[in-house]
């Protein structure tokens, strides 16, 4: 599945303000598991998941949290010596680049990509490409936790989604 950069139209915003998944709570962290993969998507997710002891297959952050600078993931990041990939990625936007090093991470050890930019639509290259019954872990500002575990009826979500963006030039 190839894609090229894509971007969410103004007409198509509302579309993309709808949750996926379900509601996670923090103690549920402890019993979902980590297999068969775990992606986590976000800084206050990707760290509440690593101080709970799970090392996800993959964490996406971008080093802010509700449009404020959020350091405490890249610091640990850091301190624990893990080696980060980072990809360019605008607002509203889902870049080739992103795809790519999603795919790239899933095909191999545990990852971490550092998004310049923004990390929020990249929920959706990870459903498309995560094998099924992965988790998918994201934040949703001001609400807390959602869990999506990949199956065919997610995926035709996200495809959908993927048809409601316009190539960028």
């Amino acid at each position: 599945m190839e894609y090229g950069s894509r971007r969410v139209p103004e007409k198509s915003r509302d579309l993309f303000k709808e949750p996926l998944g379900r509601d996670l709570k923090e103690e549920e962290l402890t019993v979902i598991g980590k297999k068969p993969k775990m992606i986590t998507v976000g800084d206050v997710v990707s760290l509440t998941v690593v101080k709970h002891g799970i090392i996800p297959d993959l964490c996406i952050y971008d080093g802010y949290t509700e449009r404020k600078e959020m350091t405490e993931f890249a610091t640990l990041v850091k301190n624990r010596g893990w080696e980060e990939r980072t990809v360019k990625n605008e607002a509203g936007t889902i870049t080739a680049d992103l795809f790519i090093e999603i795919k790239n991470a899933l095909n191999g050890k545990e990852e971490i990509i550092r998004v310049e930019g923004e990390e929020d639509l990249a929920v959706i290259p990870c459903i498309l490409l995560s094998p099924k019954g992965t988790k998918i872990i994201y934040g949703w500002p001001g609400k807390g936790m959602k869990l999506i575990r990949t199956d065919e009826n997610i995926r035709k979500k996200a495809h959908y989604l993927m048809e409601m963006t316009e190539e960028l030039e």
